[in-house]
């Protein structure tokens, strides 16, 4: 049995983002203060974009718009993606923190792609 959405907030999707959003902020809190407005702002605001566009998106009136903002957040994801491959290349993240942080965004990746696929025309 499938539960109804009411709200954004019902949505796997937005519920995961947000808490690929949590984890990012606890990773980077150790990370060095010079790297505040470097690679901690960047992937920080990269983590925080995805479940804002997904929420942005829900709250439009047509399907067409829901899904470029959920367009949008696949891109913010992809970024996210990169700025933690550079933060593991530099050392500021471990191995297995990366790793661990890129197994939940191809779920997400997943999911997104098959949210636009579902809003599609049919």
């Amino acid at each position: 049995m499938t539960s109804k959405i009411n709200s954004y907030k019902d949505l796997i999707v937005w519920q995961q983002a947000m808490d690929l959003a949590v984890t990012t902020y606890s990773l980077t809190k150790a990370w060095p203060k010079e790297e505040l407005y470097g690679l901690t702002s960047q992937i920080r605001r990269s983590a925080t974009s995805i479940p804002a566009n997904i929420a942005e998106g829900y709250g439009r009136d047509n399907r067409g718009s829901y899904q470029q903002f959920l367009r949008i957040a696949q891109g913010s994801l992809k970024e996210f993606e990169t700025h933690l491959q550079i933060a593991e290349r530099i050392g500021l993240a471990t191995h297995d923190q990366a790793h661990q942080m890129l197994l939940a965004t191809e779920g997400l990746g997943k999911m997104l792609r098959q949210l636009i696929i579902k809003l599609a025309p049919e």
